[in-house]
């Protein structure tokens, strides 16, 4: 493996030689502490572990609050200086990095809450231009008018479970891609659908969100898991992945809020330039038609765009996968992990997926029968005003989608307190509203007050559970079944979807929020008990864990993915699996894994093993200290005993280091 030099190696080189007994001259000792530095540094960053190397959830509480916020507040100040020198260079430049980072990555989930979340807003608009159909079902059939929501969310389901198995299967680009094509296909069936007779156009537009709901399932698992692993290679790719893995999760998802606005302002501009700048209904058939076409018209040009881009820009989405894959020795879908996932992750699949669909019975809920929450506020309130009630909606949910954004990577807060904290906060306000409904409905401050629960309900959907599950269903499991993990979570989230679209219609406005109401307690419930809280949890260190088990073998890891902090409730209190946390003995296991990947690559014509591990994670620092202090013979057999323990073809045996290296690294 060629390392192009660096200023430390030079010192290195500078220096004089060890002595003939294998210890450092008294010349060189400074310069191997310059090196143990740099070996101290891949094995603890900073950004995890205090000086000594001491990892940030072993400290006692006041110190872990105090590291927790200096290193928050640290990277905050680092990041605001970074962006204000790019805006200084070039006024455009932070808004390109944007661009290229969340919105190219979220983009399909832009499109998705564009065309999905108009389906509510044209229904209203329908049954003001034909009400005999819509409304009285006089020339249509009801069910299926009622149907046109169901198949939507049908379709929904079959993609997410469709795409998320192709994706671990296949690769993630070409569920990409297949999802532009199927979500390019939709739009184009729901731009140009017509029948014979009303009822006829109901049953086409119908299948054809069936057909749309199938690629946009398919961009749950996607476009999560493409997130998830973007930064994963290398050291700044591992920090980042440590540091701000749910920001960049979120900012991607959060493009689905971004959808949902300028649909809603896209609505609102064609309604006016088609009703001749009025407002007022009654609103004629070539009004509805127009408007309608002209909005599901314009997301086919992005859709185009989108199909594109995955083909031709998207490089890098199978890298994490392929490479595990290769190291586990499989060609097509790791079915051994799969049954692994229903024995050994059972519990934190209940958490994600049960999760996700007490969070859907919130967030479908109010979406699908907005209207009827807004009337509640707003009695008799027209077309326009509730689109523009919902337009307010939409804005505030943004700021939650954005706190999210910003805290989500916080230590001391993070994924499974923030989820925590909006289930209960929805669950108080449908509580409150339940038991005050009569005298909240009454003119003057006490509307204003259901106006105000009403908004804050949404925030705090945002700021909790809808994004923290969107992020928590791939990133709790190891990524050769990620997809899978994620599709089966989702599509739980949809048959939550579901429910109130199917028994909304047999309650009144007071009962849909008692019904609503208990899905917050078994949210917190279910986050409290199964869901892991993997803040600031590298990847690496879950495959590394996923390995050992896969194994058969999990007492072998001793590292950070099965610290106390980083279990559920379950997983620390019953199954224990803390018990093999060992700090002492995984900077042991660390120390040689990185000695293992230098030497793979100097020894893969003699180990087949060697060819598929990820250098990327060696500086040439870190390359030329272990080039200068193992012996080649030691470093061969280290990793065919690691490699005969993990695979259960012999028992490891015990581990010897060269005096040096123990007196370097002996301090760590």
């Amino acid at each position: 493996m060629s390392v192009a030099p660096d200023d430390s190696i030079q010192e290195y080189r500078e220096t004089k030689p060890a002595l003939s007994d294998g210890s450092a001259s008294p010349d060189s000792r400074s310069t191997v502490a310059n090196h143990s530095d740099l070996i101290k540094e891949a094995l603890y960053p900073s950004d995890s572990y205090t000086p000594d190397g001491t990892y940030w959830a072993d400290l006692p509480t006041a110190q872990r609050w105090k590291f927790a916020t200096t290193q928050f507040n640290q990277e905050s100040r680092r990041e605001v200086k970074y962006v204000w020198d790019m805006f200084k260079r070039d006024p455009m430049q932070p808004f390109r990095a944007y661009w290229r980072k969340y919105v190219l990555t979220g983009m399909g989930l832009f499109v998705e809450g564009y065309v999905l979340f108009s389906i509510g807003n044209l229904s209203a608009l329908f049954s003001s231009a034909w009400p005999r159909c819509w409304k009285t079902f006089a020339v249509c059939d009801e069910n299926w008018v009622n149907a046109v929501t169901y198949l939507e969310i049908l379709g929904i389901i079959v993609g997410q479970c469709l795409v998320g198995y192709e994706g671990d299967w296949i690769g993630r680009k070409f569920g990409l891609c297949q999802d532009a094509l199927v979500m390019l296909i939709g739009s184009i069936l729901l731009t140009g659908v017509w029948g014979t007779s009303l009822n006829g156009w109901v049953i086409a537009y119908g299948w054809s969100l069936f057909i749309y709901g199938i690629g946009v399932g398919g961009e749950y698992p996607m476009t999560g898991t493409k997130a998830l692993e973007s930064n994963v290679f290398g050291p700044e790719g591992t920090r980042d992945d440590r540091l701000h893995r749910g920001r960049n999760v979120v900012g991607s998802f959060l493009m689905q809020g971004w959808g949902q606005v300028f649909n809603q302002c896209v609505l609102l501009i064609c309604l006016m330039i088609f009703h001749s700048g009025k407002t007022n209904p009654p609103f004629s058939p070539r009004t509805a038609q127009a408007t309608y076409r002209v909005q599901f018209g314009l997301a086919v040009i992005v859709h185009f765009w989108l199909l594109y881009h995955r083909l031709y820009k998207v490089h890098d989405a199978d890298a994490l996968l392929s490479t595990t894959k290769k190291r586990q020795n499989v060609s097509g879908y790791d079915v051994h992990s799969l049954r692994l996932l229903m024995s050994h992750y059972w519990g934190r699949l209940i958490a994600t997926a049960g999760s996700w669909f007490a969070n859907d019975v919130f967030f479908y809920g109010t979406k699908v029968f907005s209207s009827t929450f807004i009337g509640i506020i707003h009695p008799g309130a027209s077309l326009v005003v509730t689109w523009e009630y919902n337009l307010i909606n939409l804005a505030v949910s943004l700021c939650g989608y954005y706190l999210a954004f910003v805290f989500i990577d916080h230590k001391l807060y993070g994924r499974r307190k923030m989820q925590q904290v909006g289930f209960a906060f929805d669950f108080l306000i449908y509580l409150f509203a339940a038991i005050f409904f009569h005298q909240l409905r009454v003119k003057g401050a006490p509307i204003a007050a259901f106006q105000f629960m009403y908004h804050f309900s949404s925030f705090w959907n945002q700021f909790g559970p809808n994004c923290v599950s969107f992020l928590v269903a791939g990133e709790s499991f190891p990524a050769s079944i990620r997809s899978t993990a994620h599709g089966f979570s989702a599509a739980c989230g949809k048959l939550g979807a579901l429910v109130p679209t199917v028994l909304f219609h047999y309650l009144d406005d007071r009962s849909k929020l008692w019904f609503a109401m208990p899905f917050g307690a078994l949210g917190v419930f279910v986050t409290a008990v199964w869901l892991p809280d993997t803040t600031g949890l590298d990847l690496r260190e879950q495959e590394r864990y996923w390995r050992c088990v896969r194994a058969g073998k999990p007492e072998l890891y001793h590292g950070i993915a099965i610290h106390p902090h980083h279990l559920s409730w379950y997983e620390r209190v019953v199954l224990k699996r803390h018990r093999f946390y060992d700090p002492v003995q995984d900077r042991l296991d660390r120390i040689d894994e990185l000695r293992v990947l230098y030497e793979s690559s100097l020894i893969a014509e003699s180990d087949e093993s060697a060819h598929d591990v990820d250098h990327s994670y060696i500086t040439p620092s870190v390359a030329e200290y272990f080039r200068r202090e193992a012996p080649a013979e030691e470093r061969i057999q280290r990793q065919i005993t690691k490699e005969r323990a993990i695979r259960g073809e012999g028992a490891p045996t015990e581990k010897v280091y060269p005096s040096r290296l123990e007196d370097t690294l002996g301090g760590i």
